[in-house]
């Protein structure tokens, strides 16, 4: 140890035995103590910091692999439900109407043996539960047999169609990874759409027929990612929130108001098994929609199947035709979900429609609604304009592209 200039050895009498033992200092005296460098210091530290870097890098490395692992689907493997979401799941589907009570279940699925066992829904249902390993004996369980089915896994879905009764619902969940395309059975149509752990799909059995579809951007809306149908919906013509005079509805400037389905998509139609336009209206009405469409809808020169169902107008009781019902019943026996399908109808074969589930069917909907406003003059029609406007919401809201038709 150096000691500073002003402190010599000589000094050295000025420090004192204190009496307790200590060691004192005069109070003139400085000592000062000589440190390295400010750059060596720089240097050893920087070093010191790299070190540490360099030993924690493996236990970094192995952090982010764990975490970059379990943040993939795997759906290889037929996830548990805890009981908590299993019972969520279960009432969210009751209060759709898709399971009630009295319902004979099925459940395809690994883990969840304890959750069926403990949920305080399906108690009060009749539910039969079958683990992957039963499956091997799939054939003791006869056709059209269940009204209810839920499967994790999308392979078993051969097996659960052919057990589930036409009407009944068919529960699965979506892949999370996006080059897994979604693949379901062209009999079914989709009724219900929830985000859980995992995406969520109800389907209900409409047919017999047993002929997987895959998903695509090129299919029909409801096989579409959720997200893709609603920007391509999101892109139709404004809802006119009044009526518009009848010589503005014949305009050929009105017509280009319309924003049609294959255009938003960007669909050739090519992919579609068939592909049909169906006028459900008044008998007299019938050429002339089927000349609008030939002249303005883009066909994309593909060959559209026509046909016409005759009904009789709002509040006409003399006239002999279908009635709402029968035109979803002719849908039911003669549409598919794997074809695309563009309809004229009225306001109350579209709302028969909704309510028989059969609007699904329909891609592109041109909606007639007589109202007491209809051609700028006061009509004895029960229906308000404002109710056209809601049920042109509704439809929309129900994943249908429609359009305002004014005759």
């Amino acid at each position: 140890m150096e000691v500073a200039r002003g402190f010599s050895a000589k000094n050295l009498n000025e420090i004192k035995h204190l009496q307790n033992g200590g060691i004192g200092l005069n109070s003139d005296a400085i000592l000062v103590l000589k440190l390295p460098d400010s750059r060596v210091m720089r240097v050893v530290s920087r070093s010191f910091f790299l070190a540490m870097i360099l030993l924690t890098l493996p236990f970094v490395g192995s952090i982010l692999r764990e975490l970059n692992s379990s943040s993939y689907f795997d759906d290889s493997a037929s996830a548990s439900f805890d009981l908590e979401s299993f019972d969520l799941l279960l009432q969210d589907l009751a209060k759709e109407g898709l399971i009630k009570k009295g319902d004979k279940a099925l459940i395809v699925c690994s883990g969840v043996g304890a959750v069926v066992d403990s949920s305080r829904f399906l108690n009060d249902n009749d539910i039969d539960f079958v683990s992957e390993s039963d499956l091997e004996q799939e054939s003791l369980f006869p056709n059209a047999t269940f009204d209810f089915a839920l499967t994790l896994r999308i392979e078993d879905a051969g097996f659960v169609d052919r057990v589930v009764k036409v009407g009944g619902i068919l529960v699965t969940q979506l892949s999370s990874d996006p080059s897994n395309a979604f693949q379901k059975l062209s009999n079914y149509r989709a009724v219900y759409l929830r985000r859980y752990d995992s995406t969520i799909v109800a389907l209900r059995k409409t047919n017999l027929v047993n002929q997987l579809v895959i998903s695509s951007a090129k299919r029909r809306p409801l096989q579409l990612a959720l997200d893709a149908k609603k920007t391509a919906l999101l892109g139709l013509e404004d809802v006119l929130l009044e009526p518009p005079r009848k010589a503005l509805a014949k305009s050929r400037m009105y017509l280009k108001r319309f924003k049609y389905l294959p255009n938003l998509l960007g669909d050739s139609l090519e992919d579609y098994s068939r592909r049909v336009f169906i006028h459900a209206g008044l008998q007299e009405e019938k050429k002339g929609a089927m000349q609008w469409f030939n002249e303005n809808y883009p066909t994309r020169n593909q060959d559209f199947e026509f046909h016409s169902i005759n009904t009789s107008p709002e509040g006409d009781s003399k006239r002999v035709a279908a009635s709402p019902a029968d035109v979803s019943n002719w849908l039911m026996k003669n549409v598919r979900e794997d074809e695309f399908v563009v309809m004229k109808a009225e306001a109350e074969v579209a709302e028969e429609m909704m309510k028989r589930k059969t609007i699904g069917l329909v891609d592109e909907l041109f909606l007639e609604c007589n109202n007491q406003w209809k051609n700028g003059e006061r009509k004895r029609s029960k229906r308000a304009y404002w109710e056209c406007v809601a049920l042109y919401g509704r439809l929309r809201d129900e994943g249908v592209a429609v359009h305002q038709w004014w005759d």
